[in-house]
């Protein structure tokens, strides 16, 4: 059996129809984010997080993958029966290597999605707001 993570996240969500901002770019961009995870404390190095975002608005002209290739800090906080886990580090897009910070809401009522508080790669990309993901996509460890 493999080591409990004291502070972590499992992702495998999508969110769609998302208007998101570009560094550098006027107004919003609107498309489908897919995010995809496995991060522990740890365990940094090999913990790995992704972010695909699909332009619907002007198809292919701003859609990008972000690799994440070094998560430096993973904290977990409880705000009421949820429990929201905030991830760091840096990551590559078109190998160009951005920062980023993202933030994931696990909901523990089964009614309500769960959802990506912000996800910005600094210098490059911002949601823009909380995107919905639905309920299960979203794991958080280590806020028992």
């Amino acid at each position: 059996m493999g080591v409990l993570c004291p502070c972590g996240v499992n992702v495998n969500g999508f969110s769609l129809n998302n208007n998101v901002t570009f560094t550098g770019q006027t107004g919003t961009v609107e498309g489908n984010l897919l995010y995809i995870g496995d991060v522990c404390v740890a365990t940094l190095g090999t913990s790995s997080l992704s972010l695909s975002f699909t332009d619907t608005e002007t198809p292919g002209e701003n859609s990008f993958v972000f690799i994440a290739n070094a998560i430096t800090s993973v904290t977990c906080k409880q705000e009421g029966q949820n429990c929201v886990v905030t991830v760091a580090g840096t990551g590559l897009v078109n190998d160009v290597q951005f920062p980023f910070e993202a933030v994931f809401r696990d909901q523990v009522a089964t009614a309500e999605n769960d959802d990506v508080q912000s996800f910005v790669i600094t210098g490059f990309f911002d949601q823009n707001g909380a995107a919905p993901v639905p309920q299960g996509s979203i794991t958080a460890l280590g806020c028992q």
